[in-house]
């Protein structure tokens, strides 16, 4: 096996230099440095059409580490992991000699009631294209096709006041960095003002708010744009689970737009209703420049499961999806359903991470492509999830229907998509569905079986990508610091482009992990 020397991966400079505002940070803090190492046969390393598919055996070390903490004044949550292949041979074209994965997330309380920080970090691969081999989502973490690293990094001191139960000051300044490669996203800066001020407690009855934000982003390739939005609403209380709600505001946006309006006022009106600690239903409907436009959030929770429903319509770019923490991830969902079980939220946020890792679980639930984009497009997404938790086992279900409209020309894109590809992106909807039953054989060994299934459309041009992927594994805890993972799969991706080729992959694989 040929083995290739690996560059240590960027850290989280801006969450780790949130330490230093706590002075008790040493206490209540968690360090868990980790090895995992991994066998794999592969029947198709870089998810190449069938014919010129190429077998391989891979060995892969994993080392890393998680720090956890919490104090009175700091809160930190960071992880990274450097996944280091050996190919028996020569490395082949079209893989990775290493992958890099981190994230970091802190909160900082630096003088109370007053000055707040907020941080995060992460960097890791991600799809150029919603139309190709979607290596991450298939778990082929060494196929580079149609993949490229992106890293991100926001900080965002802001002032936070009470002024006693009348109202509630928020003032937020944001600075963030996406760095997409030079050749295709690029380096790009923003620099958001924010402000809020809300009633308190003591308007029971009618309740409001007014919002505003500015952004000013610098992007190295594109240049420079910016966004305003400013919104007060009303909530008028009904009764003790029913409010109505009502807005306006105005959005504006800096972009050359296919449809020539980028600003205009907005409204909408709806309701909450949250009859119990359990059950919460949040939705409006209303009018914004580009159209009709609406939003929906409900969730409902019982003893052993969850369901939650969303809908959203906004103005958003890839960006500012690459800065956006997991939307849909397991563990929340796991948090909501082992409430009754663990009342205390350290106990169960230690519950859910165990229950995690001994059944095998991803760390998240389907979500559309984030596709590399530097145009402003309007995205329109329905997601619903449900969970389900046995006495044996536990059931995970998600789905999602998403369309993206772009708003801005497609020069910004075709440099460095092509024109073919950034008009198969000018208008797209991809709609997905994922689903993973554990069974716990014992307090010791699960077994899972997951299937996920996605659609990628150009409604545009008629192209079409479909993926799909199913893997069963088994996971043993041989002792408090020792995990043995084994895992079977089979993914198929086929796309309806001219010439277009199906490929298949089939793989199995072995892994032993140790916390040292």
């Amino acid at each position: 096996m040929a083995i290739t020397t690996v560059k240590l991966p960027r850290l989280a400079p801006v969450a780790l230099a949130l330490l230093a505002v706590a002075p008790q940070c040493h206490a209540g803090w968690r360090f868990t440095p980790f090895v995992g190492v991994t066998e794999t046969f592969t029947d198709n390393v870089a998810l190449q059409p069938d014919e010129q598919a190429r077998s391989a055996w891979i060995g892969e070390v994993t080392p890393g580490f998680a720090l956890t903490g919490r104090t009175p004044r700091l809160s930190l949550a960071a992880m990274t992991r450097w996944h280091v292949f050996a190919y028996e041979g020569k490395r082949m074209p079209g893989t990775a000699d290493s992958v890099n994965q981190y994230n970091a997330n802190a909160q900082a309380r630096v003088i109370d009631d007053w000055l707040y920080v907020d941080a995060l970090a992460s960097g890791g691969p991600q799809s150029v294209s919603a139309f190709g081999p979607q290596a991450a989502v298939t778990g082929n973490l060494w196929a580079t096709g149609n993949r490229a690293n992106v890293h991100t990094w926001r900080v965002s001191p802001y002032l936070r006041h009470r002024f006693g139960g009348s109202a509630d000051l928020t003032v937020r300044y944001l600075r963030d960095s996406v760095d997409a490669g030079r050749n295709l996203l690029g380096t790009s800066e923003g620099r958001t003002v924010a402000a809020s001020l809300a009633s308190g407690p003591s308007f029971y009855t009618l309740g409001w708010s007014l919002d505003y934000s500015k952004q000013d982003l610098d992007n190295k390739l594109m240049g420079p744009s910016s966004s305003e939005n400013a919104m007060g609403t009303l909530r008028l209380r009904l009764s003790r689970s029913f409010a109505l709600t009502a807005s306006r505001g105005y959005d504006r946006y800096d972009f050359q737009s296919l449809g020539g309006r980028t600003a205009g006022a907005n409204w909408a009106g709806g309701f909450i209703w949250a009859p119990s600690s359990r059950t919460s239903v949040r939705a409006s409907f209303g009018h914004r420049y580009f159209g009709p436009s609406g939003s929906l959030s409900a969730s409902h929770r019982r003893r052993h499961s969850v369901f939650n429903l969303s809908y959203s319509d906004e103005i958003t770019t890839a960006r500012s999806q690459f800065l956006l923490p997991a939307t849909f991830d397991t563990a929340a969902m796991l948090d909501k359903m082992f409430t009754t079980s663990f009342p205390d939220p350290a106990a169960r946020a230690q519950a859910v991470e165990a229950y995690m890792k001994v059944a095998g679980l991803p760390p998240t639930l389907a979500d559309s492509i984030n596709y590399f984009s530097n145009r402003f497009m309007r995205q329109k997404q329905l997601h619903a999830s449900i969970g389900l938790n046995g006495a044996h086992g536990s059931w995970l279900l998600s789905a999602y229907d998403t369309r993206r409209e772009a708003l801005s020309l497609a020069q910004s894109d075709s440099q460095f998509l092509g024109s073919e590809l950034a008009t198969a992106s000018q208008d797209t909807r991809q709609r997905g569905l994922s689903s993973t039953y554990t069974y716990r054989v014992s307090s010791r060994t699960s077994a899972s079986l997951s299937a996920l299934a996605f659609r990628t459309q150009s409604l545009s041009t008629g192209l079409a990508q479909d993926t799909r992927t199913v893997r069963f594994g088994m996971n043993h805890q041989l002792s408090d610091r020792m995990q043995a993972a084994f895992e079977v799969r089979h993914a198929r991706g086929a796309s309806s482009a001219l010439n277009a080729k199906t490929y298949t992959e089939n793989a199995v694989s072995a892994t032993l992990s140790i916390q040292l």
